[in-house]
């Protein structure tokens, strides 16, 4: 199969892999095939990329950091606690559920027995969302980042429930957030931002005030937006004042936040992320933590579509561990537009006269 842009699918083309909605039900199953009306209704949910089933590509599976029905759970324990608050009038430092540490800590724990039964550790997030189900996804996905790094920092069972329960949780206090604000496309003006920015501190107090979440997990919530100089909130702490869990998860929440689409933009592709990390280095995040964390993002994951400067388009076919930006590629068009004779693949690594333009 094949990762391709949503202008790109056409109508009785089939599904490759299935999409979620934002409670963790089935959207549409993989196999699906689709018709104009299903492509413009994911089309109109903000739905931007699908996985395609496809001859050149058969034999091309997206290797996915934990399974699809691991992040269905997940999703839909994100998705109750986070729409029960919402729909809980003021719920800042009441109970939110008796026993929401064990809960999320049992869904953190599957998702490790995922991510260590992966034969390496270059992880990419394959799933497609919906932008309504971006608080939940945005969440599950920051999850399965962090514990990447957690592991690779060589963190402890109980460090990493800490980290994992945190990076589900760090986002709760939006569920404290006007739902007109969430949804905004516009620019925020100055108090709505205020109205905002807020969440860290609703998310801290909502988290403290569970008896069985860590103090150091409802920091995750607290210390997510601080910056490595001080520019961040709410306490512009700046440094190793910030806790290492809410560094790490910062990392992620920006990375994941930038690769999906937005009401106010398109989405970025992993290269110009990893791209913003690192320019933010020593400034907004530790040097150090950015470099561990993107040796094991997938910049170019198996099965994404791709333009060459040869005006070719080609199907990542393979990654390379020492070279991620030089995967090899499938030729699947060539640059006459006309499919190749047969499907033929390049070492990008090999060939320095060719280099990925853009995802397509």
């Amino acid at each position: 199969m094949r990762k391709a842009h949503i202008t790109s699918v056409r109508p009785g083309d089939k599904l490759g892999r299935t999409v979620f909605q934002e409670n963790g039900n089935v959207l549409l199953g993989e196999g699906v095939e689709l018709t104009q009306r299903f492509i413009d209704r994911l089309e109109n949910l903000g739905i931007d990329m699908l996985y395609i089933q496809d001859d050149m590509t058969e034999d091309l599976e997206p290797s996915s950091a934990i399974q699809d029905e691991t992040r269905r759970k997940a999703m839909a324990e994100v998705h109750k606690t986070m729409t029960t608050l919402m729909d809980t009038h003021k719920t800042k430092g009441r109970t939110v559920a008796p026993e929401l540490g064990r809960t999320f800590r049992t869904v953190f724990g599957q998702m490790m027995q995922d991510l260590s039964a992966r034969q390496d550790m270059l992880v990419s997030l394959t799933n497609i969302q919906a932008m309504d189900s971006y608080l939940f996804n945005h969440s599950v996905n920051v999850a399965i980042l962090a514990g990447i790094i957690g592991v690779a920092k060589g963190y402890n069972r109980n460090q990493l429930e800490e980290l994992g329960v945190g990076a589900l949780l760090f986002d709760i206090g939006m569920t404290q957030v006007p739902k007109e604000l969430l949804a905004k496309a516009a620019f925020l003006s100055e108090a709505e931002r205020g109205l905002v920015q807020k969440h860290a501190e609703d998310g801290f107090n909502l988290l403290r005030a569970q008896h069985d979440v860590s103090l150091l997990s409802a920091h995750c919530a607290f210390q997510h937006h601080e910056r490595f100089d001080g520019s961040g909130y709410p306490r512009k702490i700046k440094g190793d004042e910030i806790h290492e869990y809410a560094q790490i998860i910062a990392i992620a929440d920006v990375y994941d936040a930038l690769t999906s689409p937005r009401p106010h933009r398109k989405r970025h592709t992993p290269t110009e992320a990893i791209e913003f990390l690192f320019a933010a280095g020593n400034t907004y995040f530790d040097v150090n933590l950015i470099k561990l964390f993107c040796k094991h993002i997938s910049i170019y994951p198996i099965a994404t579509t791709v333009l060459l400067s040869s005006g070719q388009i080609a199907v990542v076919s393979a990654n390379n561990p020492l070279a991620v930006h030089r995967p090899t590629v499938r030729i699947i068009r060539e640059a006459d537009g006309n499919p190749p004779a047969a499907a033929y693949e390049i070492e990008l690594k090999n060939s320095n006269n060719l280099l990925i333009v853009k995802e397509v």
